[in-house]
């Protein structure tokens, strides 16, 4: 049987210039590459004037060199033409007229596509599938629920998922989401996302408090993400005054920062500043991933207040290090939190629920062992595994 060959294609991946993008993809296909060889096209958004805006925002669209290697892999970042808030429904189509070039260069050194996030880049995949004569295979990661709202990307999604060999999904509500949308179910896998168990680890809450200067007697809230809108600071924020009735000593740890959506640290600084809750919110910034089990293990609970999820690998994460986690009801979030055993979901946009389980949250007496157990259990060795399965059946059937 012919090996396959793994070309990773996502415009989100880490890059020097941007080390914290997309890390949740590199740290699947990575594993995916110890077993099969793959290289990676992560394709980066331009166009001729936007230096110019770079004046009032300096952190739009980063630009990353061309090339990096990374753990021994081949990572190519080709640019492709785009206008910021313009003809988005044509980034798919720019996309991979932009990549072509590289992946005719590199034509040899794979067999399948592997793409993630079903629009823009499994839309470009597709095209690229077709002009290639090369399988594809597209990963749902959550992105495809608020960009279905807008008809002509919903058109693309549902073309993408339909022209695919395969398609992934990290959770079985996102499956069902593209389902009811019209995609084929037959060909939606579920393969969710796991841990690394030697990176997220729980290390003494005496030590962790320590290195962040925190005391041994404060409540303690973590979140960890981008800074952007959706994942919902801004709604634990707005309950803070009332918990710190409760917890007079209450900290809340922000751990994140800009993102490819953007970066809305200034907004949650005003939030803190006019509810006057300085000393009671840290914004720690974004932390490489084998450190964030510093600000995991000081917390005594984790909180995620999200509008919009796929698989949150965080809330594994958390556990990892001891942590119980209470978030919102979208998404794959319950099927992470399975159990009140490892914390609470709650409806979204309902700010009374959120505070009760936080505030139950902090009073209960969680058994952490057993949350850590639970995400020792989620490894990535058995999802790995089945990856390449499917990686090595489309190969010898195409």
């Amino acid at each position: 049987m012919t090996e396959p060959k793994l070309l990773v294609f996502s415009s989100l991946f880490p890059s020097q210039i941007r080390p914290n993008a997309g890390v949740f993809i590199r740290e699947r296909m990575f594993r995916v590459g110890k077993q099969i060889p793959i290289i990676v096209v992560s394709p980066v958004p331009w166009f001729p004037f936007q230096g110019i805006i770079r004046y009032w925002y300096p952190q739009f669209r980063p630009q990353p060199i061309s090339y990096e290697e990374q753990e021994g892999v081949n990572v190519f970042f080709p640019r492709f033409f785009s206008i910021p808030g313009l003809l988005r429904s044509y980034d798919g189509f720019f996309m991979a007229l932009g990549a072509l070039p590289r992946l005719l260069q590199l034509k040899k050194q794979f067999s399948i596509i592997d793409a993630h996030f079903a629009y823009p880049d499994g839309y470009a995949a597709t095209l690229l599938g077709k002009w290639l004569n090369i399988p594809v295979t597209i990963t749902l990661r959550g992105t495809e629920v608020p960009l279905a709202k807008i008809k002509r990307r919903k058109v693309k999604i549902l073309a993408a998922l339909n022209c695919a060999t395969q398609v992934f999904s990290v959770s079985d509500s996102l499956k069902q989401f593209v389902v009811s949308l019209g995609a084929n179910g037959d060909k939606i896998q579920v393969i969710g996302n796991g841990i690394d168990v030697i990176k997220f680890r729980a290390i003494a809450k005496s030590t962790a408090r320590a290195e962040l200067s925190i005391s041994e007697s404060t409540k303690v809230l973590v979140s960890v993400g981008a800074l952007v809108d959706r994942k919902g600071y801004h709604r634990v924020i707005e309950l803070l005054p009332a918990l710190v009735n409760q917890y007079p000593d209450l900290l809340y740890l922000i751990v994140g920062g800009d993102s490819p959506e953007g970066n809305i640290r200034i907004k949650l600084e005003q939030q803190v500043k006019v509810l006057n809750l300085d000393k009671h919110v840290r914004f720690l910034g974004a932390y490489a991933s084998d450190q964030l089990k510093i600000p995991l293990s000081a917390a005594d609970l984790f909180v995620l207040a999200t509008a919009n999820e796929g698989w949150a690998n965080v809330f594994l994460e958390a556990m990892a290090c001891g942590l119980p986690v209470i978030t919102t009801d979208v998404g794959g979030n319950k099927e992470v939190i399975v159990n009140s055993e490892l914390g609470a979901v709650v409806p979204f946009g309902n700010p009374r629920d959120l505070l009760t389980a936080i505030s139950n949250g902090l009073d209960k007496s969680w058994n952490n062992p057993l949350i850590i157990q639970f995400a020792q259990n989620n490894a990535w060795d058995y999802r790995v595994k089945i990856l390449v399965d499917n990686f090595n059946r489309i190969t010898s059937s195409f």
